[in-house]
């Protein structure tokens, strides 16, 4: 008997030891693939917090509800193993005869209430930040077709379609023999961009001609769907010039992912003399 119960201790040892050696090489491998996410911007992990107060405002409630849900997780886990290893079976030891606790089914049921309040409250904040589209000083119409977008300027008398960029439209045919990784923006440049000015709020109206789209640009924080015979709505305002760009995220057909969007903000005394340009010809 002794003998087997240093041959189990004996085991036991080495199965810890090497579960240990296990778990460093598995942090190991985290710790080289989290530092060769951080010098690969493509292997981002997490939600960008985006050029607009909208996506700002989506990135701080992600965060808030994921360091919630990730203390909540921490506490479980810890109280379940603690429960695994105390009440295990032990040779000599009856059971408990109680089989639940008034006082433990109120507190996780209280608790999980009020932390579904707190959230409600920054959530309905931000959809109603999201909506609010009052005190816009320039409206856009977006209309969606297959495959690609009409942008018209309401009020200002000047419209133009956006498509593929004639490079990416050449590599993206079979046998075409342009190489797609030598492709700048492959998929994602345009013949011609958006432009709006910086620092003011931007109204958009989107609607479909024919099938279901949707507008989506990841920095601004905003995707609409475009739907025929309907009107969507919504406003976004960038403060940084710069071009951001972004795809038609609703399956709309055989070319569904060759209709990008590519939107350049410029400061708004250039956007002032590139409209009158654009309008006078």
């Amino acid at each position: 008997m002794r003998i087997a119960m240093l041959l189990g201790s004996r085991l036991g040892v080495e199965l810890m030891l090497s579960l240990g050696k296990s778990a460093l090489r598995a942090l190991a491998a985290a710790a080289g693939l989290f530092a060769y996410a951080h010098a690969h911007a493509d292997w981002a992990t997490n939600l960008p917090r985006g050029v607009t107060e909208i996506s700002s405002r989506i990135y701080d409630l992600h965060m808030l509800v994921l360091g919630i849900v990730t203390v909540i997780g921490v506490l479980v886990f810890a109280v379940l193993t603690y429960a695994l290893i105390a009440f295990r079976k032990k040779p000599g030891v009856a059971s408990a005869t109680w089989d639940h606790s008034n006082l433990a089914e109120f507190i996780w049921t209280v608790i999980p209430f009020f932390v579904m309040v707190g959230l409600a409250i920054p959530a309905a904040q931000a959809l109603i930040l999201i909506e609010d589209t009052s005190g816009s000083e320039l409206t856009v119409k977006i209309t969606g077709y297959q495959w690609k977008w009409q942008y018209e300027y309401v009020g200002k008398n000047y419209s133009f379609y956006s498509t593929l960029g004639r490079e990416s439209n050449v590599a993206r045919q079979k046998n075409s023999g342009r190489d797609p990784y030598a492709v700048d923006n492959y998929l994602l440049e345009v013949d011609r961009p958006l432009v709006l000015p910086a620092g003011v709020k931007i109204r958009y109206l989107i609607t479909s001609n024919d099938v279901n789209h949707a507008w989506w640009v990841p920095d601004f924080g905003v995707k609409r769907d475009a739907i025929p015979g309907y009107m969507n709505e919504g406003w976004f305002q960038v403060d940084r010039p710069g071009t951001y760009r972004g795809q038609c995220a609703e399956l709309c057909g055989k070319d569904h992912g060759f209709m990008p969007i590519v939107v350049e903000v410029i400061p708004e005394s250039e956007f002032d003399a590139w409209l009158r340009q654009q309008v006078t010809g």
